[in-house]
């Protein structure tokens, strides 16, 4: 569900990253109350987990579209709502700096739609209140909710920019139920990795202590096999946002020529991995390449930021 800069006015992009921004400050200071030196390691490696995931689109029977994990969800639940967001907050800005996915005027939306909703609107309204009664149905609906409030946010977002191409009504008839799929397809997913984790090691989904390297070294086999195996098998179909464009306007619209957007159009020129692959390469083996780059760029920094959010918790 990554916007790019051309389904967003600087206006609305300035405003969506003043809310983002204020979130991520609020998490930061949140966060470094609660920073312990044992969630560093398993901190960066649940970044560089989720930044594989997103990379893997499953194809969705019948549409001719696809869709791909977010992870809010998950991360929420494994490092709580804070860190939830400060981490997926470095998994897509690794992601427009690196690999041009997502503008970075969109990066704001990006970050309300994909980490805000499923960390501070879905996980505590509907997860935390099923979560000891019925934890799966908690997920699963938690996980629908987050993707069709995300789809919708979309469409307002680009009715608010002014974006013809895209009228709201008919976006918006099209961009939800292809992503109330996507998120059924997310739920079952963490559900199913929520099980996996919580049996292999229980301290993950409990609340345990964070120390010790079993817990990261686990998800880091896990980061590596997504990002170095499981990018072949990705489905090539446009995912859900995509395919909604395609089917309101035919093709997505073209950027605006402010100069907002052509400074964001020149930094993704200099991305080196764009579209996943290094320049002038192609095919899975390129993309997995970049796929292992990507998780070690965002482990580097989700860990920077760990140990920053430590200093600053130390500091008098």
């Amino acid at each position: 569900m990554h916007m790019s800069d051309a389904l967003v006015s600087p206006l609305v992009g300035a405003a969506f990253w003043a809310v983002s921004g204020t979130a991520l400050y609020g998490s930061g200071k949140g966060a470094a109350r609660e920073a312990a030196s044992g969630s560093v390691p398993l901190t960066g490696v649940l970044g560089a987990f989720i930044f594989t995931v997103q990379m893997i689109n499953f194809a969705i029977p019948g549409t001719g579209s696809s869709g791909h994990l977010g992870g809010g969800l998950l991360l929420a639940i494994l490092l709580g709502p804070q860190a939830a967001f400060l981490t997926l907050a470095s998994v897509l800005l690794v992601q427009a700096l690196f690999f041009a996915d997502g503008g970075l005027l969109a990066l704001g939306c990006n970050l309300f739609n994909m980490g805000f909703i499923p960390a501070f609107i879905t996980f505590p309204l509907i997860y935390r209140p099923l979560a000891a009664r019925a934890r799966t149905a908690g997920i699963l609906l938690a996980a629908v909710a987050a993707l069709g409030l995300g789809a919708g946010a979309v469409a307002l977002e680009t009715r608010l920019s002014g974006i013809s191409a895209l009228p709201f009504r008919t976006f918006l008839a099209a961009l939800v139920p292809i992503h109330l799929v996507i998120g059924l397809v997310e739920g079952v997913a963490t559900v199913a990795l929520v099980r996996f984790l919580a049996s292999a090691r229980p301290e993950l989904a409990e609340g345990g202590p964070r120390g010790g390297w079993k817990a990261p070294a686990l998800v880091a086999v896990l980061a590596l096999v997504t990002g170095g195996g499981l990018t072949w098998v990705a489905s090539r179909n446009p995912d859900g946002l995509e395919w909604a464009i395609l089917r309101v306007a035919g093709r997505e619209p073209a950027p605006a020529g402010d100069p907002l957007h052509r400074a964001s159009a020149r930094a993704a020129e200099a991305a080196p991995l764009p579209d996943y692959a290094p320049k002038g390469q192609a095919g899975r083996a390129a993309t997995s390449r970049a796929g292992l780059l990507g998780g070690a760029a965002t482990l580097a920094l989700v860990a920077l930021a760990a140990l920053g959010l430590r200093a600053l918790r130390k500091t008098p």
